[in-house]
């Protein structure tokens, strides 16, 4: 194979990865956020009182009509994406855009979703919103991070070599 198609492939490659990494890191915060009624584990893994949960239940409920607006602009936004994809074998410039315009989405998404997770963390006492900040912010920037190690990571092959 020539250079120019084992880089296409390489980039193709990579966009799929980065492509299903944040598909499933957004459905997973919105499965997260959906359910005012599955705040639960947050008392009993924070030990929040009652006045905490109920601070922490306004804060999360006002925040679902933000994420349900954001995950369905990201749902239309793929679509698009598959779209211009289409069935092609190169990028065109059309399919670019629409993956930039996805990625800085996606920005948007986790930044609104960090800054309810800040929001939620003031409301508890200050070292269980600290370890609530930091494992949401795992959640968040996770996957990722896991997708750029396992294409970064010396696993036996060279990416863009002949």
């Amino acid at each position: 194979m020539n250079r120019s198609l084992v880089t296409l492939l390489g980039v193709l490659a990579l966009s799929a990865a980065i492509f299903a990494g944040s598909y499933f890191a957004s459905q997973r915060a919105c499965l997260m956020t959906r359910s005012t009624d599955d705040l639960s584990w947050l008392r009993d893994e924070f030990h929040l009182s009652d006045a905490e949960m109920a601070r922490v239940r306004q804060l999360h409920e006002g925040y679902m009509p933000q994420c349900a607006k954001m995950c369905a602009l990201l749902a239309a936004k793929k679509t698009e994406v598959q779209t211009a994809l289409g069935n092609g074998t190169n990028i065109t410039a059309e399919a670019r855009n629409k993956l930039t315009e996805l990625g800085e989405l996606r920005a948007q998404c986790q930044a609104q979703m960090l800054q309810h997770f800040v929001a939620v963390s003031r409301a508890m006492p200050p070292e269980q919103g600290r370890h609530y900040l930091a494992e949401m912010e795992k959640i968040t920037l996770g996957s990722h991070e896991e997708i750029e190690q396992s294409m970064s990571d010396h696993t036996g092959h060279e990416h863009g070599t002949n």
